[in-house]
């Protein structure tokens, strides 16, 4: 066992990724302390340029790892624009990372509308007020559309905006990284040609 609590055997016999990442993903839900599911998200612009932020999964499957956004935003426009994306999780109270990249594609309107009715009511709000990506001239023009949407929603349902959902990204490539002594890491990444392909696995130099 190595000294991150971790056996070659847990890392090197698994076949398939997401068992994998699950295993991963519980360890760190016990072990982080903020935002175990936080990941960096990167983007490419309409010029080649890359952006990345922090995002927070709220999903994952066979099918691929799913997160939410304004399709307006500047992530949004670029997922939109390109249907690539990449993502970089970093768990250090683990050391370990996991890097997956693929093709991207929208949820559909029944799951992001099943998602969006688990927000809280000012982030549901927030979603209708929040340019989000544009310049704000002020705290309290944000403030104002806050206060406009909240009473236009004060009865009933607060409906999922149009231009708020889901992406989902189908990895063609997931690499597991975890620390070792001397930096003489495990890199194990998984590859598959297409999104429906069956994975192969191959161990990487550190």
């Amino acid at each position: 066992m190595s000294e991150n609590g971790l056996t070659s055997g847990d890392f090197t016999e698994e076949q398939e990724p997401f068992s994998l990442f699950a295993s991963w993903l519980k360890d760190a839900e016990a072990s982080e302390i903020n935002d175990p599911n936080a990941v960096a998200l990167a983007t490419v612009d309409e010029n080649g340029l890359p952006n990345v932020r922090m995002v927070l999964l709220k999903g994952f499957d066979t099918g691929g790892f799913v997160f939410y956004t304004n399709f307006e935003s500047q992530k949004g426009t670029e997922i939109l624009g390109q249907k690539k994306a990449a993502m970089c999780f970093h768990w250090k109270s683990l050391r370990r990372q996991v890097r997956l990249r693929g093709e991207v594609e929208v949820v559909t309107s029944e799951e992001a509308d099943a998602y969006y009715r688990t927000r809280p009511i000012g982030s549901r709000i927030g979603a209708w007020a929040s340019k989000q990506s544009r310049p704000l001239e002020g705290r309290f023009a944000l403030e104002k559309a806050v206060a406009e949407y909240t009473a236009r929603y004060a009865i009933g349902d607060i409906p999922r905006p149009p231009h708020w959902s889901g992406f989902r990204i189908k990895p063609l490539t997931i690499e597991f990284w975890h620390d070792r002594k001397f930096r003489l890491h495990d890199r194990i990444e998984f590859r598959r040609d297409h999104a429906e392909g069956d994975w192969s696995k191959v161990r990487m130099y550190p």
